[in-house]
């Protein structure tokens, strides 16, 4: 995959918002000195705070150019044009994302986004994976919080059955198992949005497990999801021992379900190029499910019944009507706010994960693979991180040897940057352990 000479290496799109200025941060202190990167936007004074500010935390590197553009056409194609990989923060996706990603697509720049809006994602799939594939872009969104834990941790076990016990895996089972961290105006705001933005027919469909996957969910899984008796069927509450006990339905587990199941699809339908070493991929019968763990039974069903019942509200516009205007008064925090820097010294994410080898009445059928995701970041500190390291891994690490790159482009997922990411996102300190 080649690229004719670009005056940058990065550009980050969106840098004066709460996530962008956190990923700037992490490219100024973590990415090479001599990477050539810009801030763009179209507030050329609050791009120029963030410079400074950039220059406090480390004063003895060349600090980013800005450059000035707006959400049109003309202005981001020439933006994309003189760089090789460009990240956005700037959301809601569904209203700012698709001109930026078109741009990319178009042009043969590498596109790298931290949205969690599975609907648009969808929309991307369609309208732009052929582009980007045919120009050379690797087009890589939801590379934040939402969905790289849940794909890399998925890829690292998988990736472990099939080098210790040369099988495919029958499912993996994850749970978000512990954390601290707040919640920014921004995603607040997107998810309450989506519900005016999309119908609800889409938003029902595009949740679905297997929504983003390039082929359809495996006959033998086109019953219901794996039994966990009365509860799980009426409340989505199962117990698993090997994952911390009583699980109720994920927050994010429709978002990281469809990411998971996509990286699942891309590689099944082209298997002898799943991996670096040639090895089989996750499996035809390969199913991922997403819960999160909590203290006690009463505290899952209060949890399920809150959950249920605010996405009825939101769902129906009268109710909706209502309930927006006072969440956005009196829960949600203010647009461009999150957590501020001193309360965020001790937060922290841990996943854990099952996964179960697939061997057909083989010798290994049913074994168990344990899995651990810990980073000492809360949400937005690590999607800092996941993009910085990700877009080191497409300019300096050898995308070639990855399967996104072998694969030329296209509207991608993180676990297809497979164990060059991997063994980065170790290096830059996140803890990932596999064991069985």
């Amino acid at each position: 995959m080649t690229q004719s000479f670009r005056q940058y290496e990065l550009i980050l799109f969106g840098a004066t918002g709460y996530t962008g200025k956190l990923t700037a941060e992490y490219i100024s202190l973590h990415l090479p000195t001599d990477l050539k990167w810009a801030i763009a936007g179209r507030n050329a004074q609050k791009l120029q705070g963030i410079v400074e500010e950039l220059t406090k935390l480390s004063p003895d590197r060349k600090q980013p150019d800005v450059e000035i553009c707006e959400l049109k056409k003309d202005q981001l194609v020439t933006l994309a044009k003189k760089t090789r990989l460009i990240i956005t923060t700037a959301g809601p996706y569904m209203w700012y994302g698709e001109p930026v990603l078109a741009a990319c697509a178009e042009n043969g720049t590498h596109y790298l986004d931290c949205t969690g809006e599975t609907p648009w994602y969808r929309d991307m799939v369609e309208k732009y994976h052929e582009v980007a594939k045919k120009n050379g872009a690797i087009i890589i969104p939801e590379c934040g919080l939402d969905s790289v834990p849940a794909d890399l941790l998925t890829y690292a076990l998988t990736t472990h059955i099939r080098r210790t016990l040369s099988l495919p895996t029958s499912s993996v089972t994850l749970t978000l198992y512990d954390l601290k961290s707040g919640i920014s105006g921004g995603s607040a705001s997107t998810a309450l949005n989506m519900f005016n933005h999309y119908p609800l027919s889409k938003l029902a469909a595009s949740f679905q497990p297997w929504a983003l996957s390039p082929i359809p969910q495996p006959k033998s899984l086109s019953a219901a999801p794996p039994s966990g008796g009365l509860l799980y069927k009426l409340l989505g509450q199962k117990y698993i021992p090997e994952l911390g006990g009583v699980q109720t339905r994920g927050v994010m587990g429709g978002v990281d379900a469809a990411i998971v199941h996509r990286t699942w699809g891309l590689l099944q339908s082209n298997p002898n190029s799943n991996s670096e070493n040639g090895e089989p991929p996750y499996g035809p019968h390969f199913r991922f499910t997403e819960f999160m763990r909590v203290r006690s039974l009463p505290r899952a069903l209060a949890f399920t019944l809150l959950m249920t019942f605010s996405t009825l509200f939101l769902a129906f516009p009268p109710t909706r009507y209502v309930l927006t205007p006072l969440l956005k008064k009196y829960v949600v925090p203010a647009a461009g706010s999150g957590p501020e820097k001193d309360s965020m010294g001790n937060d922290f994410f841990e996943y854990r994960g099952l996964a179960i080898a697939d061997a057909e009445g083989e010798e290994g059928e049913g074994k168990k693979v344990r899995g651990r995701w810990y980073v000492k970041h809360g949400g937005y500190a690590m999607t800092a991180l996941t993009l910085g390291v990700a877009a080191e891994v497409i300019l300096r690490g050898d995308v070639e040897g990855t399967e996104a790159g072998r694969r030329g482009g296209g509207v991608l997922t993180p676990a297809l940057l497979g164990e060059r990411y991997l063994q980065a996102l170790r290096r830059a300190g996140v803890v990932v352990e596999v064991e069985g």
